[in-house]
């Protein structure tokens, strides 16, 4: 055996860790024809009694808010919530079912904040997310305005921005110095967008900064990647950290 074998085989628990001692899972996208995540109500549930077999009881649904694409409202993911739950509720599947959103940073957030309450989870956690491409601008005000409208920020898996992470960790050091909640993809742990992200995420566990960890699931390709992760001692750690707000929820 070669030493990459070796430190292949360190990287690895023996047996799958069990993912229903997570209680909930914080993201995905379980409501139909919405955005990018089910399809069809066959696909939604097929998802979650994938979930409910992982063991999780809860699980709170966060479908894109976007201005330029996924324009959806408050009003229309309660009524695909409520959907959702009848379905569910016809084929025997027990978990509980919320919803929230996964609200993209951009030019018409800040108005909606405003106008309207947004949908949390949870004591008002707010989930949001940003561009992959570049840096956003005034985001230490937009954390400000959420937090002084009562909401808490919780920005979605951090470790999958690299013009944060390409040169060091400070920038992230600097967002929960702000307390801004962390919420991490298990599928990065798999490797699953990159190496560079599977490392990122495993260093920020190392520091302790993840609150929630989420499956972000659109499909059953992402369900066939979490049942590799539960092998993986990152995971493991995470868990075990005592970090996580999950089972609070």
């Amino acid at each position: 055996m070669n030493l990459f074998s070796n430190l292949f085989k360190k990287s690895r628990l023996g047996e799958p860790f069990d993912l229903g001692l997570l209680n909930c899972d914080v993201h995905s996208h379980f409501i139909p024809g919405i955005d990018d995540g089910s399809k069809s109500m066959k696909d939604s549930i097929e998802l979650l009694k994938a979930m409910e077999d992982f063991g999780f009881k809860k699980v709170i649904t966060t479908p894109h808010v976007m201005s330029d694409f996924f324009r959806n409202t408050s009003a229309v993911i309660t009524t695909g919530l409520e959907q959702v739950r009848n379905a569910a509720k016809a084929e025997g599947i027990e978990m509980e079912i919320e919803a929230a959103a996964e609200y993209y940073y951009d030019y018409e957030l800040e108005g909606k904040m405003k106008n309207e309450r947004l949908l949390t989870f949870g004591l008002d956690y707010l989930l949001f997310e940003v561009s992959y491409m570049n840096a956003p601008d005034n985001l230490d005000e937009f954390i400000f305005q959420l937090q002084t409208s009562g909401y808490k920020p919780v920005l979605a898996h951090p470790e999958r921005y690299p013009f944060w992470f390409t040169k060091n960790l400070e920038h992230f050091e600097k967002l929960k110095d702000k307390g801004v909640f962390f919420q991490l993809n298990i599928c990065a742990l798999a490797g699953h967008y990159s190496p560079d992200t599977k490392k990122v995420a495993e260093q920020m566990i190392d520091r302790g900064w993840y609150e929630f960890l989420g499956s972000d699931c659109h499909h059953m390709g992402h369900i066939e990647i979490m049942k590799r992760v539960r092998t993986e001692k990152y995971l493991e750690k995470l868990i075990n950290s005592g970090k996580l707000l999950n089972s609070t929820l």
